[in-house]
């Protein structure tokens, strides 16, 4: 199967009118390339009906138009397009024929255009994407085409796209046997003896395996044949060697080469129970997982491989070895991104069933539509290695009941059958699948306290402060009895107090905690290597996204932040990375819980909030940044938080001692590895020294005051098609400024060969939209994403501060990788 990247040359509308007798290109459609996120282009607006949910924005009909005039040699074989991802509601006409509908956005989907096209005549390729009816997400979902669109081209009798899937039957360091399984199809008239030769190839392009299959085939037969094959002295994919092999099938009839189809795979074994966990490769692996939503930042959700691969490679970088693509099926480029950079992934279906959770969401499709979505998530992920869980659904409210617990065996099940070499698992909420049975659980809670009732009103007031006993709750505990029947692997959100418990109750069940809350990976990373049942944490979340807006961002008044965030708050702002990529104290903190950083860390609270409460939610740890700069602050008392894994911590204002503090355990209630310092703000160094019990040292953090900007700085970040230039203010020594208060306008003046894709800031509150050329600093930096327009010439750009700093950044061409 030839595949043609089909992304350029779009003509893009916004419709207004429901219904047109006579479909025409309107004067204000204009040319786009793929990936295009229309929904990112209008600005946020505070009367959007999907409120915070898509950071207050809004979507619409949006109409994409592109020509093809196939030759009579294209229209005597196959020809087809597939889209990785249109949200959403999408429909392809050609000439105004409908041949093809997917109402899920994130499902991948193939349209069969030859039999409406004529040789020599151009035919008009249409696709609408409906996303109007709001809400129709939780989170920020885009609108429009957001991922990549192939133009498929083969013979008659020929390899299907995704048909050739390569499984490892068993791995070890001197042999691996490999399974391929082979789609071939004949729509010819006629009968074909055929050969189908595979050979198995290592990085360096060597070929290490090779087979051959005989077939006979009648017309308009399809066959999958299996071909096993021996790799001798395999390199085995895991997060510690992401080593990739490519497989490539030619299909030949006679000395007449047909087809061909070719992938990229990983060798490795995948095994998991109660006793030895996880393994992979036979190696047993605890899961340092972060949840991420779809969307690419600046970007909105249209999908970059470079943006995926910048991300994950962060995300390594910082100790995370897993991803949850939270909570719909990734784009191919982002699996090939995890493959790549040796991440474990947990692909998940969807984040509803027959219950909607917005009003016009997949819930209103999911009977219909399952199992078709299903099976393109199972053929996508089927090659790729870094998948090794499939989530058959997020925080299901119907879970645990009776019709509930059938769907999840029936999703499973399909799982199971589709790809026997992966585990099913689903993100299950306690208190979602408890349900009709939260006022009994209220009452048992009352009645602990010698109270009579309790008032189903104050449920969110008591999950705040003891949800360790609901989530214990013997409805709960029946509920997940009846959710986890199919299941391989229990995925529990925020159900921590449960871990030790299941392994003695339920000494079988095989645990994971699919969505935990940032302030307790302490406790939770504890938990999870004490129990072998346990197989890792996922953190909500490894990167801030767009939409739930204010969730992660913390407060002093209500509607700044919060669950009751109002706009301008757009980003949900509880990431251990920023939306631009700057990693947020949560990071580092994370990273000493793990156990791979020693050295301690330093986050100060902004005195400007001393001694007020915070209004926070629970993936808040507090208003702290890795800062010791606060003009006009001088004196006002602050807290220092220290994050270490030792004894205790030392802390030095100005080269003195401010004394010692013990770390806090982890546990239950508390935040631990830190300790916590009030002390007077003054300019200057803030230090800490962390110690063993021994009075040893194990390291030291540092912070400086920085002076106000008296320049720019420009790091760029070039992959294989992308450049992304972050920017950063600085003062007069060169330092980096790491505060609000000196934070200015940063705007794009000029570029040179050059196309602008996105400009923005980490800020949850934007005051400008990401497609403008303008944007405001926070915490002293900002980030620009452009392609070059002649990758065969240099290109630049010039950004200017208010202040009138100004810089001029040159992008190089190079080399593809």
């Amino acid at each position: 199967m030839k595949k043609t990247l089909w992304n350029d040359g779009w003509k893009f509308w916004k419709e207004e009118n429901a219904f047109s007798l006579v479909w025409s290109v309107p004067e204000n459609a204009r040319e786009v390339t793929l990936p295009h996120d229309a929904m990112l282009e209008e600005p946020a607006d505070p009367e959007s009906k999907n409120g915070g949910n898509t950071g207050f924005r809004s979507g619409g009909v949006y109409v994409y138009v592109k020509n093809l005039c196939p030759s009579k040699e294209d229209l005597a074989g196959e020809l087809s397009l597939f889209f990785e991802g249109v949200y959403m509601n999408a429909a392809v006409y050609v000439d105004g024929q409908l041949v093809a509908r997917r109402p899920y956005g994130y499902s991948g989907f193939a349209t069969d255009l030859a039999p409406y096209l004529h040789a020599g005549k151009e035919s008009e390729i249409r696709v609408i994407a409906k996303t109007g009816a709001e809400p129709n997400s939780r989170w920020y979902s885009g609108g429009g085409i957001l991922r990549d669109v192939w133009l498929l081209t083969s013979d008659r009798t020929h390899l299907p796209y995704e048909g050739l899937q390569i499984r490892t039957e068993e791995a070890d360091d001197t042999l691996a046997v490999l399974h391929a399984s082979i789609e071939v199809k004949n729509n010819a008239p006629v009968s074909k003896t055929l050969t189908a030769k595979t050979v198995i190839r290592d990085r360096e392009r060597a070929i290490c395996a090779k087979e051959e299959t005989k077939l006979f085939l009648t017309p308009h037969e399809a066959r999958t044949i299996g071909q096993r094959i021996a790799v001798q002295h395999p390199a085995l994919w895991s997060d510690e060697t992401p080593v990739l092999y490519q497989a490539e099938t030619e299909l030949f009839e006679g000395e007449t080469l047909l087809d061909s189809e070719e992938t990229a795979f990983g060798i490795r074994t995948l095994s998991v129970d109660a006793v030895r966990g996880l393994r992979i490769n036979g190696r047993s692996v605890k899961l340092r997982g972060a949840c991420i939503h779809h969307d690419s930042g600046i970007l909105g959700a249209a999908v970059y491989y470079d943006e995926a691969l910048r991300k994950m490679k962060k995300l390594k970088a910082a100790g995370f070895n897993a991803v949850r693509m939270s909570h719909q099926p990734a784009a191919p480029a982002w699996l090939r991104a995890c493959d790549e950079v040796g991440l474990y992934v947990m692909d998940e279906l969807t984040d509803m069933w027959n219950r909607c959770k917005t009003d016009y969401d997949y819930g209103l499709y999911f009977e219909d539509w399952w199992e078709r979505d299903a099976a393109a998530m199972v053929r996508k992920d089927y090659n790729h290695p870094s998948v090794i869980l499939y989530s058959i659904g997020n925080e299901i409210p119907e879970i645990g009941t009776d019709q509930g617990s059938a769907i999840a065996h029936a999703v499973a099940e399909k799982f199971h059958r589709l790809d026997e070499t992966r585990l099913t698992t689903a993100g299950i909420n306690g208190v979602f699948a408890a349900g009709d049975r939260v006022p009994e659980i209220l009452q048992d809670l009352a009645a602990k306290d010698g109270n009579e009732g309790g008032n189903v009103n104050d449920f969110m007031t008591v999950m705040d402060t003891r949800m360790d006993e609901i989530v214990v709750h013997p409805a709960i505990s029946q509920r997940l009895d009846m959710a986890c029947e199919a299941l391989d692997v229990a995925g529990y959100n925020y159900m921590t107090a449960r871990y030790e418990k299941d392994q003695k109750e339920r000494p079988n069940r095989v645990l994971v905690g699919s969505e935990t809350y940032p302030p307790e990976i302490a406790r939770n990373w504890e938990e999870v290597e004490k129990c072998s049942n346990t197989i890792g944490d996922f953190t909500w979340t490894g990167w801030d996204y767009i939409g739930e807006a204010g969730v992660g961002v913390p407060a002093y008044h209500f509607g700044e932040g919060g669950f009751g965030a109002g706009f301008p708050c757009q980003l949900a702002y509880c990431g251990d990375f920023d939306l631009i990529g700057n990693r947020r104290p949560a990071s580092y903190y994370r990273e000493i819980a793990y156990g791979l950083r020693q050295a301690p860390y330093l986050a100060v609270q902004d005195p400007a909030h001393f001694g007020e409460k915070l209004i926070k939610t629970p993936w808040v740890i507090s208003d702290a940044s890795h800062s010791w700069t606060f003009p006009g602050m001088e004196g006002r008392k602050t807290i220092v938080e220290v994050y270490g894994r030792g004894y205790e911590a030392e802390l030095l204002v100005n080269g003195t001692s401010r004394g010692r503090e013990k770390l806090t355990p982890p546990g239950a209630g508390v935040i631990g590895n830190r300790a916590l310092f009030p002390v007077s703000y003054e300019p200057g160094t803030l230090e800490t020294v962390l110690y063993d019990e021994k009075g040893q040292e194990l390291g030291r953090d540092r912070i400086e005051t920085t002076d106000k900007p008296e320049g720019l700085s420009a790091r760029t970040e070039d992959l294989q098609d992308l450049y992304f230039i972050r920017f950063a203010l600085q003062d007069a020594m060169g330092r980096e400024i790491d505060t609000k208060a000196f934070d200015t306008e940063l705007r794009i003046t000029n570029t040179e060969n050059v196309t602008f894709l996105g400009l923005g800031s980490g800020d949850p509150k934007p005051l400008h939209n990401y497609t403008e050329r303008v944007t405001k600093t926070f915490l002293g930096t900002a980030l620009a994403i452009v392609r070059l327009v002649d990758p065969d010439r240099e290109g630049s750009l010039t950004a200017k501060t208010a202040e009138g700093g100004k810089i001029t950044v040159t992008v190089k061409r190079r080399e593809k990788i």
